[in-house]
């Protein structure tokens, strides 16, 4: 089996580490200062105190890789559309990409069935380069739920979750996405396959699409917003509206409001990955984790009024930092 991670960032490094003590044939794409670290000295992850030096194959160039089984994609949302031609070599006409992003993915309503069947969402792919260039049977969605950064080149810190949830499209359990959840099974993930990805997408999106950008405008951590009188009945807002806007879609919740909230204050005094990404002056995961979703609510005639507020600020903030282009 060949796999290539594409993006070999803190999340996309993490499985290319695991994934060399399976039987795959692994490699990855990354550039820069990370991509000559990893050369040099392995990909090296720290966890629990210790740290482990993985050789991984890697390159930036994916021409000289060639046609692959599955393509891990753990570009931040808004790189996808960009990388698309970097992408074409490794895809043969069997091959999955698996979109390891936060966030609703662009092939949201591929195979959902229902009046919205194949509806594009012009917020993630606004000209629809995502949905000709890499094609919606190929996606395999995946909810990423660990937490890692990389604090050097070629040198990640994982902190924390070791889950990656799988799920089709149309809801199968097929063989390339059983395949795939005994791979990472293997490769020391869980990985388990759901019949109904999209209620996973939303468990882990509502608390990005409120925590995130609340993060970015107040700089504070999980457990301060969680904890402040203020912040919260806004956290509560947007996550009321979300949920009207996921259950409107035919998305089921699997916790209620509160209990959510208080998984995301549990983490602690954690920076969201869209502060982490302010602080490094990248460009802010917006559309994927908070356009998209007002988007949704539109399509879905569910009103969102919090969220509206809060984005426009999130956006405005971004755009006076050079981080947001839209």
């Amino acid at each position: 089996m060949r796999i290539c991670v594409f993006g070999a960032g803190a999340i996309g490094g993490l499985i290319a580490a695991r994934l060399t003590g399976t039987d795959a044939e692994v490699s990855c794409i990354a550039r820069g200062p990370h991509l000559a670290a990893m050369r040099a000295h392995g990909l090296r992850v720290r966890a629990g105190g210790e740290e482990s030096a993985y050789a991984v194959h890697c390159t930036d160039d994916p021409a000289a890789l060639g046609e692959q089984d599955y393509v891990v994609l753990a570009l931040k949302a808004h790189s996808v559309s960009a990388a698309t031609v970097s992408l074409a070599p490794l895809l043969g006409p069997d091959t999955a990409v698996v979109t390891a992003q936060n966030g609703v993915p662009w092939w949201y309503f591929y195979r959902q069935g229902g009046p919205l069947e194949n509806r594009r969402l012009v917020s993630l792919d606004p000209d629809g380069r995502l949905w000709n260039n890499i094609g919606p049977e190929r996606a395999i969605g995946c909810v990423v739920y660990p937490a890692a950064e990389i604090v050097e080149p070629g040198v990640i810190v994982h902190q924390y979750g070791d889950r990656l949830t799988l799920g089709e499209p149309d809801g199968s359990r097929s063989e390339r996405v059983k395949a795939l959840a005994g791979l990472l099974n293997a490769a020391g993930f869980r990985a388990p396959v759901r019949t109904r990805i999209r209620d996973d997408i939303w468990l882990k999106l509502w608390g990005n699409l409120s925590f995130n950008p609340l993060s970015v405008l107040t700089h504070a951590t999980l457990a301060a917003l969680a904890a402040d009188a203020g912040v919260k009945p806004i956290l509560r807002a947007m996550m009321t509206e979300a949920h009207g806007v996921g259950t409107a879609l035919g998305a089921k919740f699997a916790v209620d409001l509160d209990t959510r909230i208080r998984g995301a204050a549990e983490v602690g005094e954690h920076k969201t990955s869209m502060l982490q990404d302010l602080e490094r002056g990248r460009p802010l995961e917006i559309d994927a984790n908070v356009t998209a979703v007002q988007e949704l609510g539109q399509i879905a005639g569910a009103p969102t009024p919090m969220i509206d507020v809060v984005l426009a600020l999130v956006q405005l903030r971004a755009r006076v930092a050079g981080l947001y282009g839209r």
